[in-house]
């Protein structure tokens, strides 16, 4: 910060010259035609006509329309207001839309002689400079409402520069800032008209704490428009500026002293004959404290209540987009400034029933330090439609020791305001199953599996593999099924049938089909072949993912194939109402509309199967139903479903900041304990219980036709050996599928699953138990991925 000039004194000499700068000025204006008669002055007029017309104040813009205005954020209606943006709470308005009483109240108040001057009230000036530096008596104003306006401005424009030189210089008490005003205000006086300026100083004078313009003024104090103020509030305002922090009326102590100063306004008001003397009467005789109707203001996301996780997410989304701007730095201002209409894709329904379904699910204040992050997604638009998570926001100090609150939303990416991701387990796997159908495969073919792979098996252009071997079982260290088929391996969610899937595949053919429906890595922002993730235990959902993201890739499966962009906007107009671009979803169609038909069967097979891990997931009155759940070992529980092209939803849950410090396992969750939870526990109920709620609220309708597989990826399989390897066909297998949900047997009898028996009847039950997290600890040994791999149903 610049160091304060010090201020010059004051000498006889400098007394006179600035005075005869004040007379020089006011001649120049044509204002007071006796000073014309004084020799001396008159060649000094003359002077100053010739100088005057060249003044210029350079890079400072006194048009009323580019002064800053706050932002208002909007719900998808486009009227339920989410949050207020600005660093000054203004509101821009023209004069017609300003009441008669404001105006004359404020030209009575300030400058009575407003509408017959030039840009100088010279008998205000002569008086306040006798007053002030000859008599010494109180320092008096005698500005005009000319030059306030052009204080204001160069004001702002310093406070905008963060000029501190500036800003001392167009507040500074000294003669010197009184003819820098005058002067340009004779010249705001030649390009403007009266009604123009007064339209300015009414937009950009301080009425009250952070409250700027006549407009914001009008609905803060008394909940109307400027246009609608009466004689009474429209006095109470112009009282205001004189001192906006001392005789602000909703400051209790000030009350008293605003209700003096309002009525000093109206004596002036009747003294200049705008309102009659019976007006006056009524008008004083009006306790002030009677005509207040106060109305709050939220300044950005943090009192905005469970819309607060949302408006920072667009915020973020704004500041990280280049249509709004080159830089961080314009994006903000222009946020704060720019006076912007910002319709959001905010469903006030769905957030709001999510957080129930959040805080249901896992208390805010539950012992179990637990969180539980949701998001949801239309399918086919990219629309995020809100965000159910456990905690209160709260971007302040005071979330750092409470454990109900956090400024941080941990349903999105790092970059949008979120966390590094969450590792989601078996709720991969459907991408694993797309993969497969894309290659040419069946969901029937018949896999062989084991519980330790080469890594080899899994290389491919970019992955090579390596001398180790993965070790993987299924749940709780059930060991493997072999053989078994894609179909049954994503029903049952059994992770050696997804290993073997991907030795089959190979990872860079997993890894395309990720990107396709449009996963990234939460952190990064990076596809899952350019991140550590990248090796074989990726399969089963050792990645870091956030919640939209998933919910995003359900829509993909809920809208025939359909990937679109996650978006929160869907329309930004400025302050003259010009639409500006917003980031695009980019929708298109990423996969067949047969294979998501088929890879939904699949699904929804899960959770009307007894021997299906989706069971947690039917929704109400015969909905046709469709989910996936993951477990992350004891780091994380998840769960994904969807409604056919109306909602898809993700949750997941454990601890976002620290799961290896604060597993969740072997405790009580929301007054039950378990040693091991799963995804079918707490986010798979979370997710059916929010489809529900919001289904009848919208009165969704039930599409029952939706997931009907396609033959070509239904066929009876082949058989495949581990790494495409052929191997014999063995006499009997558990590969049982039907559409119905009754089973067909592709061999009987007894198959050896790794050293255990699976005992399949023609009825294709096995001795899987319904509801079972299908997962187990899985070891992946090879140089690209050390240490302990987890995931799960």
């Amino acid at each position: 910060m610049g160091r304060m000039p010090k201020k010059k004194s004051l000498t006889v000499h400098r007394v006179l010259v600035l005075l005869l700068a004040y007379i020089m000025l006011a001649v120049s204006g044509g204002v007071v035609a006796s000073v014309l008669l004084v020799p001396g002055v008159f060649a000094a007029n003359n002077a100053a006509k010739a100088v005057i017309p060249s003044l210029k104040v350079e890079n400072v813009d006194f048009d009323v329309t580019s002064l800053p205005q706050k932002s208002i954020m909007y719900a998808n209606d486009g009227k339920t207001v989410i949050a207020t943006f600005y660093n000054q709470n203004r509101i821009v308005v023209p004069l017609s839309k300003i009441s008669k009483t404001m105006q004359q109240a404020v030209v009575a108040r300030e400058d009575r002689r407003f509408w017959t001057h030039a840009g100088i009230d010279v008998q205000g000036v002569m008086r306040a400079f006798v007053q002030t530096y000859m008599l010494r008596n109180s320092q008096q104003g005698g500005s005009s409402l000319t030059q306030q306006y052009v204080k204001n401005v160069l004001l702002m424009q310093a406070i905008e520069d963060d000029d501190s030189i500036a800003q001392y210089h167009a507040t500074e008490d000294t003669i010197a800032r009184k003819v820098r005003e005058m002067l340009i205000s004779v010249q705001m006086e030649k390009k403007y008209t009266k009604p123009e300026i007064l339209q300015g100083y009414l937009n950009i004078a301080q009425f009250g704490v952070n409250t700027y313009g006549v407009e914001t003024a009008a609905q803060r104090y008394f909940g109307v428009s400027a246009a609608d103020l009466n004689v009474v509030q429209s006095a109470t305002i112009a009282a205001i500026t004189k001192n906006p922090n001392k005789y602000d009326p909703l400051i209790e102590a000030n009350l008293e002293e605003s209700q003096n100063q309002r009525n000093t306004v109206l004596k002036l008001m009747l003294q200049e004959q705008y309102i009659s003397q019976k007006q006056y009467d009524e008008a004083v005789n009006t306790p002030l404290k009677d005509t207040l109707n106060p109305q709050s203001v939220n300044v950005g996301c943090q009192d905005t209540g469970d819309y607060a996780f949302f408006c920072d997410f667009v915020v973020h989304r704004i500041q990280n987009s280049k249509e709004f701007g080159k830089t961080r730095a314009e994006r903000s201002k222009l946020l704060q400034e720019g006076g912007l209409k910002i319709v959001t894709t905010l469903d006030v329904d769905a957030n709001a029933q999510m957080m129930e379904a959040a805080r249901n699910a896992i208390p805010a204040n539950d012992s179990s330090g637990m969180e539980i992050a949701m998001a949801s997604v239309k399918p086919g638009t990219g629309e995020v439609l809100g965000f159910g998570l456990n905690r209160y926001y709260d971007a302040t100090s005071a979330a750092d020791s409470d454990p109900t609150k956090s400024g941080q939303n941990f349903a999105v990416d790092l970059a949008d305001g979120g966390g590094s991701g969450w590792t989601i387990g078996s709720s991969w796997k459907p991408i694993n199953l797309i993969a497969w159908m894309e290659a040419g495969h069946s969901i029937n073919d018949n896999l062989q599996t084991t519980t330790l792979y080469p890594t080899t098996d899994f290389a491919c252009s970019n992955y090579t593999g390596g001398a180790d071997s993965w070790s993987v079982q299924n749940a709780l260290g059930s060991g493997t099924v072999n053989p078994e088929s894609p179909f049954l391996g994503l029903v049952r969610s059994h992770n050696t049938t997804q290993a073997s899937m991907g030795t089959i595949l190979k990872l860079c053919k997993v890894a395309d089909t990720a990107t396709e429906v449009g996963y990234h890595d939460a952190a990064t922002g990076e596809t899952i072949d350019k991140t550590a993730q990248y090796t074989p235990s990726m399969m089963i959902g050792s990645v870091n993912v956030s919640p939209l993201t998933m919910a995003s890739i359900f829509a993909v499966y809920a809208s025939n194939g359909v990937q679109c962009n996650p978006i929160a906007l869907k329309k930004v107009t400025d302050k003259d109402g010009k639409d500006l671009k917003v980031p695009s979803a980019n929708c298109h169609q990423a996969v067949d509309k047969d294979i998501i038909q088929t890879l939904a069967y699949t699904l929804n097979q899960g959770v009307v199967r007894s021997d299906g891990a989706g069971f947690a997931f039917q929704l109400n009155n015969g909905r046709k139903s469709f989910g996936k759940t993951g477990t992350s070992d004891d780091l994380a529980i998840s769960a994904g479903s969807f409604i056919p092209n109306q909602i898809a939803t993700f949750a997941v849950a454990g601890d976002a900041q620290n799961p290896y410090a604060n597993r969740i396992a072997n405790m009580t969750i929301n007054g039950v304990y378990e040693s091991v939870w799963d995804g079918s526990m707490i986010p798979a109920p979370a997710v059916r219980n929010f489809l529900n709620a919001y289904a009848d609220k919208k009165q969704l309708p039930i599409d029952n036709d939706y997931g009907t597989p396609v033959s070509k990826y239904t066929t009876s399989g082949k058989y495949y050996g581990i790494g495409g390897r052929e191997y014999s066909v063995p006499q009997s297998t558990t590969n049982n599928n039907s559409q119905n949900g009754t089973t067909t047997n592709n061999g009987q009898g007894q198959t050896t699953t790794n050293g255990q028996q699976n005992q399949t009847n023609n009825g294709g039950t096995t001795n899987t138990t319904p509801g079972t997290e299908n997962n187990g600890q899985n070891q992946d040994q090879s140089q690209n991925n050390g240490g302990q791999t987890n995931s799960g149903q």
